[in-house]
């Protein structure tokens, strides 16, 4: 078993400053965890106390049952793969893979059988006699994920290790640490800045932010259901849709009114958005639940609003059209055979279904009970 679990882990630097305020987290066993968050909020500080290569100024972790905080990182059974490759540049690519076991005075045809076969897990068995120089950045991480395998520990820790490959090459080098996962069936907690990265790889996300835990759980209920406006706006591409308006009643419908544009609520928010009639109020939308006109057969007319195209990008399968109520900027995300001209005028349909409404002025932008998607 490979399970760990932070209880209010914190830590402190001798300046005063908290990078790290308060965790708590378990990690399964064989579970893919992914840390994620913008630089700063403490995600790789949480990986070193893991590891050991930081002391934790409060609270506990333990590795299965036992607990670590005084346990010496190379005692805690733990491999990690750094930003940097960290390679020997004067070794071969083998005697890299080999350097730990060595020290740890494994028997040779065990050091060699072990290599052998991360090699073979890894695609680089005919790398195994270069050196670090004559390897591309896509090998070079291979050689680095290499020399954690062969330790065969009971948890990898992954600090942003495609932070430094082209864009091609991190979709590929995703794809190979999942399977990865999948093959050796083992604990990994991951730690990235890239949200499509967590989206895509974890069987849960931990997003964080200013050292605090914000939502834990898997990536799609994070998406469809985020726990207030930060993890809205932090996770998914492009981000949440935001606008500052208030909610009204006319005619006995509740709106939500930007200023220049108004939208008809679905009835079943209405119970949790009654008592903010009246007052301001954050929208939330995505941008693939705003629609073209031109092609929805059936639009509800309290739901059509007119904006300004200012910006059309073609992505090939998809178009991002960038908006302007007068208020408002935002982005909505329609098909391929869409293509209005810029700065003209356009029809859009809001999905309202899909609304998220939040709390102005909380630090956090809390979630209303409201904006679940009932």
């Amino acid at each position: 078993m490979a399970q760990v679990s932070l209880k209010k882990v914190s830590k402190v630097y001798d300046t005063g400053q908290k990078v790290v305020d308060g965790i708590s987290l378990g990690v399964e066993n064989k579970e893919f965890m992914v840390l994620v968050g913008p630089s700063g909020c403490g995600k790789s500080t949480t990986l070193r106390m893991i590891a050991g290569l930081e002391e934790i100024t409060n609270g506990d972790i333990y590795l299965s049952d036992k607990k670590v905080n005084d346990v010496p990182a190379k005692d805690r059974d733990i491999a990690m793969v750094f930003q940097s490759y960290a390679l020997y540049p004067h070794m071969s690519v083998f005697e890299n893979m080999a350097f730990g076991l060595k020290l740890r005075h494994y028997p040779k045809q065990e050091i060699i059988q072990r290599v052998n076969d991360a090699a073979d897990i890894l695609g680089i068995k005919h790398l195994l006699n270069r050196r670090p120089k004559e390897l591309s950045g896509g090998e070079r991480q291979r050689v680095a994920l290499g020399r954690a395998i062969v330790r065969k520990p009971l948890v990898f820790l992954f600090d942003e290790p495609l932070s430094n490959l082209d864009a091609k090459l991190r979709v590929q080098m995703r794809t190979e640490i999942h399977k990865l996962h999948i093959r050796l069936q083992t604990t990994i907690i991951y730690v990235t800045h890239d949200q499509v990265e967590a989206m895509t790889m974890g069987d849960r996300i931990a997003v964080m932010k200013q050292g605090v835990l914000q939502q834990v759980s898997d990536p799609i209920t994070i998406y469809d259901h985020p726990t207030n406006k930060f993890v809205a706006g932090f996770i998914g591409s492009p981000p949440m849709n935001f606008m500052m308006g208030r909610i009204i009643k006319k005619e006995g419908r509740v709106y939500f009114d930007e200023g220049k544009i108004q939208v008809k609520l679905v009835e079943d928010m209405h119970k949790g958005i009654t008592p903010y009639i009246g007052r301001d109020i954050i929208l939330g939308i995505r941008s693939e639940d705003i629609y073209d006109k031109l092609f929805v057969s059936e639009a509800p007319p309290e739901n059509i609003v007119r904006v300004n195209c200012e910006v059309v990008e073609p992505m090939g399968s998809e178009v991002y059209l960038y908006l302007n109520t007068g208020r408002h900027t935002f982005i909505a995300r329609v098909g391929a055979h869409d293509r209005p001209r810029v700065n003209e005028d356009m029809d859009l349909v809001f999905d309202m279904s899909k609304a998220h409404f939040f709390r102005p002025r909380s630090f956090f932008y809390n979630l209303l009970p409201c904006a679940q998607v009932f």
